[in-house]
């Protein structure tokens, strides 16, 4: 009754199957896989920029350039305060507000961006607290650049001058004159009646929409494997009723055709 498994046809069948449901668990068992990694540097990012506040501030220099391991410790910082920008449209508290960004001059000749605190309301430059005058040291939370899309991070364009969307040496080139670190830092504590912000996880580390494609496609890999199987079965049952058939004559054999006569024959 299966002696047909042995055909050509059915070994061609049988070692797609073979090959394809391996396959589609290997790809479905590695998406699995990047999702759980996405979650696991999700966890450990929002714990690491909760908890960098209560760690050892080292030197600023000590810990670039920022990466995920580096972004949310705290760090220290010398020089003196310079320019000073807004950066509108930012929520705390789910309230909308502004930050208040001022550039630190260190003594390596490049300017910190550091955001002193956070005000509610529209950004206004009048009430924006002066920076402190003279040498100032300042202890804060280390800060990747940011770029337009993280963290509800707008595109830079229209702003009255004196603000920006972004925190990023690209962003503030042609803003200030100083060379800027590509970092930034948020002080630990406000200053001049502004609200502290906190450090925030670095980008590319949240549960984004890339995260659960990934285990969307797990889902689609495994079920590909097992509409593998489905359709092996369906072929198998359908190959068994189509022979039992022909045993009991229920199937018409088509005549074969007569070989044609050979000229000159």
């Amino acid at each position: 009754m299966y002696r047909f498994l042995l055909t050509p046809r059915w070994w061609g069948i049988n070692v797609f199957v073979l090959l394809a449901i391996p396959f589609c668990v290997f790809m479905g068992s590695w998406q699995l896989s990047r999702f759980e990694g996405r979650v696991h540097a999700s966890d450990a990012a929002t714990e690491q920029a909760s908890s960098g506040r209560h760690g050892t501030a080292r030197p600023l220099d000590s810990m670039l350039p920022v990466d995920q391991s580096t972004s949310g410790r705290r760090v220290t910082a010398s020089g003196r305060y310079g320019k000073q920008l807004l950066v509108p449209g930012r929520r705390l508290d789910d309230r909308t507000g502004f930050y208040v960004l001022t550039l630190l001059r260190t003594d390596s000749g490049r300017a910190l961006p550091v955001v002193r605190g956070w005000l509610p309301g529209t950004a206004d430059a009048a009430k924006a607290p002066a920076p402190p005058a003279g040498e100032v040291t300042v202890t804060g939370a280390l800060q990747a650049s940011e770029t337009p899309g993280d963290n509800g991070v707008s595109a830079q364009g229209g702003l009255p001058a004196g603000q920006t969307a972004a925190i990023s040496a690209a962003s503030l080139v042609n803003l200030v004159p100083d060379r800027l670190y590509d970092a930034w830092v948020t002080l630990d504590t406000a200053d001049a009646g502004m609200k502290a912000v906190p450090a925030t996880a670095p980008a590319g580390t949240g549960l984004d929409l890339k995260a659960f494609q990934n285990l969307g496609y797990t889902g689609e890999w495994f079920v590909f494997a097992g509409f593998t199987v489905f359709m092996w079965f369906r072929l198998l049952r359908r190959e068994v009723e189509y022979q039992r058939d022909a045993e009991l004559g229920l199937v018409r054999q088509e005549p074969e055709p007569e070989p044609e006569p050979v000229a000159g024959a």
